[in-house]
């Protein structure tokens, strides 16, 4: 059973601190719209620049155990992240309003299905071009 879990330690991590980002998005989300009021867009948007501060800082050191060498690779490090994240962001927002306005779909169920998007997404551009320790 270790052996498994350390095999697999990258993905466990990122599946759980992905689930704990995941809820920081859809919680505030749901705050933001049904608690303040605020239009469906604007509380993606807060959700989302939330969930990405959060994201950053558990993906760097928890998930991808990425050492900077200097402030310069951990600003280059962040300016991918948001990048990317931004780039996920934009898909987010396309499918939520395809869902919502053009597909009538129930903004519980389009945030749902554009989260599992964001998460397989989020975890190839982390992997493969933001924490890649051989492009370090």
């Amino acid at each position: 059973m270790k052996e498994l879990f350390h095999k697999y330690k990258e993905v466990i991590s990122y599946l759980v601190f992905g689930v704990a980002t995941t809820i920081v998005n859809i919680a505030v989300f749901f705050i933001c719209k049904d608690l303040f009021g605020i239009d469906y867009k604007i509380s993606n948007t807060i959700g989302w620049f939330l969930s990405v501060l959060f994201a950053f800082f558990t993906n760097k050191y928890f998930v991808f155990a990425s050492q900077h060498v200097n402030l310069g690779a951990f600003f280059k490090e962040m300016l991918l992240f948001y990048w990317y994240r931004i780039l996920s962001f934009v898909i987010d927002m396309a499918l939520m309003v395809l869902m919502i306005e053009w597909l009538h779909i129930s903004d519980f169920w389009a945030k749902m299905v554009t989260q599992v998007v964001v998460i397989v997404l989020n975890y190839f551009f982390s992997k493969f071009l933001i924490f890649n320790k051989k492009a370090s």
